[in-house]
């Protein structure tokens, strides 16, 4: 995902994408930790979008 894909999205659009983003971590927390997941760059990933979506809702907030 990308910053320019999320600054086209409005406040409430953005809401949505972060609860996702963050029931994904939780998911995939919980199956790193049972040892169903191999793939742990795919949590790196998920961060990294929580990260951007965080970023775009502030440089939003901040523009008001």
């Amino acid at each position: 995902m990308k910053a320019t894909e999320l600054r086209s999205k409005g406040g409430e659009e953005l809401g949505k994408e972060l609860t996702e983003l963050m029931r994904a971590q939780f998911s995939l927390r919980m199956q790193i930790a049972t040892q169903q997941q191999n793939n742990t760059a795919q949590l790196r990933k998920v961060r990294r979008d929580i990260a951007r979506v965080r970023t775009v809702m502030n440089e939003k907030a901040s523009a008001k």
